[in-house]
């Protein structure tokens, strides 16, 4: 991707960080203002998934679970603790540190875009993820009113199943028989929303959460 964005004549860095780590978040911010000058667009789209579910494990050892082909174990507090980690807390401190840069510098335009998923609401199989994301919406509503005097908006992309590469071809194609628009998502579906928030077109628009799903969600 950074090379196919260098080729295209853009200017492109990326940095590995475990963001479940929270000192690397001003770290991060360090390297991109380094490289780009100050930020006035936060997208927060790292996740950590891995599908649990609340029936026991001594039931999923008699019938395995599998949810698209991975399989399915057991909430416990490190599952929880992993999903937060990097879905919630990390996206809340990537926010402030996000917002104490921009105020300090007397910015007065900005935009923070949140991913979350069309089953954040309720995501049975993959309960973890699902509620880790629901946080991130709660979040973003939060920081729309209280940064919205900065000049800050924020909003949340929830996006149904995009093939990444993850997706087997079983999957893929049951799942467009039963989205309304007949097909799955690609990743610059995303990118055209997260385009439009990022815009001045969305100058008037903050704390909604717009679905980018093929109608899988409404």
């Amino acid at each position: 991707m950074v090379k196919t964005i260098r080729d295209l004549g853009g200017k492109c860095y990326a940095w590995e960080a475990d963001l479940a780590d929270h000192d690397n978040i001003p770290r991060l911010f360090d390297r991109a203002e380094n490289k780009f000058g100050h930020i006035a667009i936060l997208v927060n789209n790292a996740a950590h998934d891995k599908c649990d579910t609340f029936i026991p494990q001594s039931e999923l050892r008699k019938n395995p679970l599998f949810v698209d082909e991975y399989p399915m174990n057991t909430i416990t507090a490190c599952s929880h603790d992993e999903h937060f980690a990097v879905n919630s807390r990390a996206v809340a401190i990537m926010m402030v540190e996000f917002a104490r840069r921009h105020i300090e510098r007397k910015a007065k335009w900005g935009r923070i875009i949140n991913i979350s998923t069309d089953g954040a609401r309720g995501h049975a199989s993959n309960t973890s993820y699902g509620a880790s994301k629901y946080a991130v919406e709660s979040y973003t509503r939060a920081a729309a009113i209280e940064l919205g005097p900065y000049g800050i908006t924020v909003n949340v992309i929830s996006p149904g199943a995009v093939q990444t590469g993850w997706m087997p071809a079983k999957v893929e194609k049951s799942l467009t028989e039963i989205y309304p628009l007949r097909r799955i998502g690609t990743p610059e579906d995303i990118a055209n929303a997260m385009l439009f928030f990022a815009s001045q077109q969305a100058d008037w628009i903050t704390g909604q959460v717009l679905y980018v799903g093929g109608g899988n969600r409404m």
